[in-house]
């Protein structure tokens, strides 16, 4: 089993993150990718370097529009007086934050303020001078390690770093800019009719689900802290099952605070019966860590064992698997978790 990442990935180096109204040092930063990558290795993961496969995976996913915003946001910030070290924005545009997001067209204002406050969600996905070559270069490893298994690798791990699963079609959040999740799920159903994305990070994947929230052959599910007083707040809620063609086909399981690992576990097991009743022949695992007591955005009681048994819940199902990163900010804790899960998944698999 092989890990993908680029070094390219280390590009974004965010400087600033809003929480409680006060600016901190990222929490999201290139040491988890050393801690990460740590984890992997000693699992016996072996590191490859991602294909550049261009924009077109991507695009099959987002919007050519937000893509370009993306591109040319640092350039374009630039251009400010007394601008601050990153792209934020001090307005935003009402998206509608449910989970039937619709995707819009391109922004209307012209000027660099208002298009970051149509395509940015919230002050956590800060961009830089490299955030954009980070984030495409992410969904090359998510697609790397789709590539992978459509080729006939039992399963694959994209180490994506930036994460993506609160990025929306057009729309950045939550440390996210490209849902490196969805382009590996889209990415598959080029060989398989059904796939799954199943989530298992403590924030809930609201970009993930709005994106396939009305389709019949990607099933979303999600194990996650109740979103009523965490991030997202407005997507997550166990009532949210999908629309149209796509109802039925998203399950949230939203966990209480300090849920332990014994319902962290059966919150998972429901989603993969879930994925199974609706016939899936391929797998996205969407890994976060930071749903572990030690992660300083826990609010839940998850230890090591705890993903060590999910980890041997995934493995047994033998399906093809993409493992692709999301949180975890401990790093003492990705260390522990991340390989408690991936031995344990790779001993289910007799590897």
């Amino acid at each position: 089993m092989r890990y993908f990442f680029s070094d390219r990935q280390l590009s974004h180096q965010p400087q600033q993150y809003m929480v409680h109204g006060r600016i901190v040092s990222p929490f999201e930063n290139r040491d988890r990718v050393d801690a990460i990558a740590d984890a992997l290795e000693a699992s016996g993961l072996a590191r490859a370097e991602p294909a550049d496969t261009g924009l077109d995976p991507i695009l099959a996913v987002h919007a050519d529009h937000f893509l370009a915003f993306l591109r040319d946001a640092w350039r374009d910030f630039q251009s400010l007086p007394n601008r601050g070290p990153e792209v934020l924005p001090n307005v935003h545009a009402y998206a509608g934050a449910t989970p039937d997001y619709a995707p819009r067209g391109p922004a209307r204002p012209t000027g660099i303020i208002g298009r970051a406050g149509w395509y940015m969600g919230d002050l956590s996905a800060v961009i830089m001078a490299g955030t954009y070559d980070a984030a495409v270069a992410a969904a090359h490893a998510a697609v790397a390690a789709a590539d992978a298994v459509t080729g006939g690798e039992d399963a694959a791990f994209a180490l994506c770093r930036p994460p993506g699963h609160h990025a929306y079609v057009d729309r950045c959040s939550g440390f996210c800019f490209l849902n490196n999740a969805a382009i590996a799920a889209q990415r598959l159903r080029g060989r398989f009719g059904r796939v799954a994305i199943l989530d298992f990070d403590t924030h809930h994947g609201d970009g993930t689900q709005a994106i396939f929230y009305r389709r019949d052959d990607v099933f979303f599910g999600s194990v996650h802290t109740d979103p009523s007083a965490y991030y997202p707040h407005f997507c997550g809620y166990a009532d949210e099952r999908g629309a149209g063609a796509g109802e039925g086909w998203t399950l949230n399981v939203p966990l209480a605070f300090g849920s332990d690992d014994e319902a962290f576990v059966d919150a998972n097991r429901r989603i993969v019966e879930a994925a199974l009743a609706r016939g899936a022949e391929a797998l996205v695992i969407s890994a976060g860590w930071d749903a572990h007591r030690l992660d300083p955005l826990s609010k839940l009681a998850v230890s090591d064992d705890g993903f060590a048994s999910i980890g041997a819940l995934y493995g047994s199902l033998g399906l093809p698997t993409v493992i692709v990163q999301e949180g975890g900010y401990s790093l003492d804790a990705i260390r522990t978790a991340a390989l408690a899960f991936t031995a344990a998944f790779r001993n289910a698999r007799g590897a």
